[in-house]
């Protein structure tokens, strides 16, 4: 499952959400949060201990500044391990490095002595990922982990998180602002706009049957043959945090085919499909 949108539509936030992690300030008001069929917003502090990193794990957007600079990788990919298993330190440590090697960080028993300043970005990322796994999570959330990287590793990154969510047999929750990456990897997608699910559908229905403006406009901006030597196309206008507390539609600032009952009340997800829904009260086809 993928959930997609512009930097500042809620994608994190989220994520963080699911792992009771709401940064000072913020709180959950209302709805809940089910994992394995138990509620996460009732658990005491110890049981979200035991589910963060064991039950649930992430891997987060920038690893240069998710990793300790002052521990190895070991160090810290063991932590968690020896933490929910309490394995002694040398059976998280031979965990760990085959961890590495599974990741494919070459020459494990070396790198998991290196610090991060010491790996490049590839290798922090895949760093991050053997941490995130060192529990065999049920469910994987990954956080823009391909962001920082060049297209080649990028790609690889892409087709290793495949082949773990494979091998694993776990749930992934990929987070994106890139719908073209979002293509490659997930089976269903879920657009988001400022704090909002616009669009839920399947990924076979992504280049052809999407129904929101605000779908519609993210794809129209990816580059294209016919682009070539033209400048790329735009979405007008940019997310506005206000855009959160609107009444109405929180595109509607920015959608072409907004009028007035967009900016009166919020709409509510209609299904257009069996398993694609679309809250827009102008979306085609709705």
């Amino acid at each position: 499952m993928s959930i997609v949108g512009e930097s500042g539509s809620g994608k994190t936030m989220t994520a963080y959400a699911i792992l009771n992690l709401i940064p000072q300030g913020g709180k959950i008001l209302d709805g809940d949060i089910r994992l394995n069929g138990k509620s996460v917003l009732s658990l005491g502090k110890s049981e979200r201990r035991e589910i963060r990193g064991n039950v649930v794990s992430m891997i987060f957007q920038e690893p240069m500044t998710a990793l300790n600079p002052v521990f190895t990788i070991g160090d810290q990919i063991s932590e968690a391990y020896q933490l929910h298993h309490t394995a002694a330190k040398k059976e998280a440590r031979e965990r760990t490095i085959a961890l590495l090697d599974k990741v494919g960080i070459v020459d494990p028993d070396r790198r998991v002595d290196a610090y991060p300043h010491e790996l490049s970005g590839g290798m922090r990322q895949r760093a991050m990922i053997a941490m995130a796994l060192i529990c065999e999570p049920d469910l994987l959330i990954a956080d823009e982990p391909t962001t920082a990287l060049d297209t080649t590793i990028q790609s690889q990154i892409l087709d290793l998180l495949i082949q773990l969510q494979e091998e694993l047999d776990m749930a992934v929750l990929f987070i994106s602002h890139d719908i073209a990456v979002v293509s490659e990897v997930a089976g269903r997608v879920a657009v988001m706009y400022a704090g909002n699910l616009v669009e839920t559908f399947p990924t076979e229905h992504l280049l052809d049957q999407v129904r929101h403006p605000y779908t519609k406009g993210l794809l129209s901006t990816l580059p294209r043959p016919e682009h070539r030597g033209k400048m790329l196309p735009t979405l007008n206008g940019f997310l506005n945090p206000a855009d959160r507390m609107t009444s109405g539609c929180s595109f509607a600032a920015r959608c072409p085919k907004s009028d007035n009952d967009c900016t009166l009340s919020r709409p509510a997800p209609k299904k257009v499909s069996p398993r694609h829904s679309v809250a827009c009260f102008k979306a085609d086809g709705a």
